[in-house]
């Protein structure tokens, strides 16, 4: 699947033949237990090991402004994305967009059922790499029928696993070197006010040291869900 990137003012293309969601990447384990604890609340088993690495079809990533999912359920999360190809690493922003009704049967279904959106900018990993922690994610929701952006999530990489040792534990790198770019979603932190749907969700990577963002947003609309 190809997909087009803006990179340092050029656009780039990528054909993406696979893709991974790392899950349970949280550094800390209070705010890791924390994810997993609201998870639990609405019925989400406890991970079996940390983190874990679900293969994801490709094809489930989307840079489109809309998604659409089953029943209401669904709920995006901001994460780093980091794409290899042939040797060369870059590093984007993307959401892995939840099925948290299906979680509580599948964690690995669930993460397979919805569209990933992804932003249209990347940058390349080595520009960051030195200051890679210090970079901040933020997301945020619209709820019920307002117009008002309500601040869903906030941290930084920092708070993530190295995204060195999900890299090298995903074998991200050698499966972008058969000639088809690979992707990785890095793992998140935990909502404000809990994990909950929403209407439209918007994502934001900043990096401080060179005051540079990438955002994106999208809207999901609830398809019916038919029994």
């Amino acid at each position: 699947m190809q997909m087009n990137f803006t990179l340092d003012g050029n656009e780039v293309s990528f054909e993406i033949g696979h893709c991974t969601v790392a899950g349970w990447t949280g550094r800390d384990a209070k705010a890791i237990q924390h994810h997993i604890d609201e998870l639990a609340a609405i019925g989400v088993k406890p991970p079996s090991t940390l983190p874990l690495y679900y293969r994801t079809s490709f094809g489930m990533l989307t840079q489109a402004p809309v998604i659409e999912v089953v029943g209401k359920g669904t709920s995006g999360e901001v994460e780093p994305l980091v794409i290899a190809k042939d040797g060369v690493l870059y590093l984007g922003l993307a959401s892995d967009h939840t099925d948290r009704e299906l979680e509580a049967h599948s964690v690995a279904l669930s993460k397979q059922i919805c569209a990933k959106p992804v932003a249209d900018a990347i940058w390349k990993f080595d520009d960051v790499v030195d200051h890679l922690e210090k970079i901040e994610l933020k997301s945020w929701i619209r709820e019920g029928d307002g117009d008002e952006w309500v601040p869903y999530q906030e941290g930084t990489i920092a708070l993530i696993r190295p995204l060195s040792d999900l890299i090298e534990g995903s074998g991200l790198k050698a499966a972008g070197a058969n000639g088809k770019a690979a992707a990785m979603l890095c793992g998140t932190f935990g909502a404000k006010g809990g994990v909950r749907p929403a209407r439209s969700f918007k994502m934001a990577m900043h990096d401080p040291v060179r005051d540079l963002s990438i955002t994106h947003s999208y809207d999901i609309v609830e398809l019916p869900e038919i029994a």
